[in-house]
């Protein structure tokens, strides 16, 4: 395997999601969460996925996988208990190269989905290149305990400061930057000080407010 770690813009994708139960609730889920359009085909559905229907949040075709099904669609994500339709969904969408996720089935996928931490802006993804999804999993709540509920305003204050910068036309390199957001920054930042935060990385970066 020679998997290459990149975000992908979802927003109004279109997105197959073939299966119903809990393993294709949570890819949905995790579909809709980035905007992305999402079908599900399958003759059952689980109340979750009831209930996003009835939102108006998914479509739902409500029968087997058949073949041209795939067509239309951006990304294909496959989540049946049956092997064989899993294999054939896989292999049709492969045909077309439309690129497709086989849940628990490296071998079948064009691309596969990391653990994921979120805070505001932040995105942490883990993987193992799907050879043991336990220790992604392990790996991920280790994590989940670093990356506390703060780095979300950290990211979204060094985001707003360097649209500043922009603005004003001041420069700052990496090793500045770096500086800049380590000491009094990150300790305004714990204390939820974040207007003091922000003055003092302007400052720093030399372009105050």
């Amino acid at each position: 395997m020679g998997y290459y770690p990149i975000f992908l813009e979802m927003k109004d994708r279109r997105c197959v999601v073939i299966g119903g139960g809990a393993v294709a609730q949570r890819k949905v889920e995790g579909l809709l969460a980035v905007g992305a359009n999402v079908t599900v085909v399958s003759p059952s559905i689980t109340d979750g996925l009831r209930d996003l229907l009835g939102q108006d949040k998914i479509r739902h075709v409500a029968r087997e996988y058949r073949a041209g099904d795939r067509a239309g669609y951006d990304l294909v994500f496959v989540a049946t208990d049956n092997s064989e339709v899993n294999a054939a969904v896989s292999s049709e969408a492969q045909s077309l190269h439309i690129w497709v996720n086989s849940a628990d089935d490296p071998d079948r996928c064009d691309f596969i989905l990391p653990a994921v931490i979120r805070r505001g802006d932040l995105t942490v993804a883990i993987s193992t290149g799907g050879i043991s999804p336990a220790a992604t999993r392990a790996i991920r709540e280790e994590l989940d305990q670093y990356f506390r509920e703060d780095y979300a305003s950290f990211v979204q204050i060094a985001g707003h400061v360097r649209k500043e910068l922009r603005e004003k036309s001041v420069s700052a390199d990496p090793s500045k930057w770096n500086r800049a957001l380590r000491g009094d920054f990150r300790r305004l930042i714990k204390e939820g000080k974040l207007a003091q935060a922000k003055e003092l990385l302007l400052k720093t970066l030399g372009a105050e407010s």
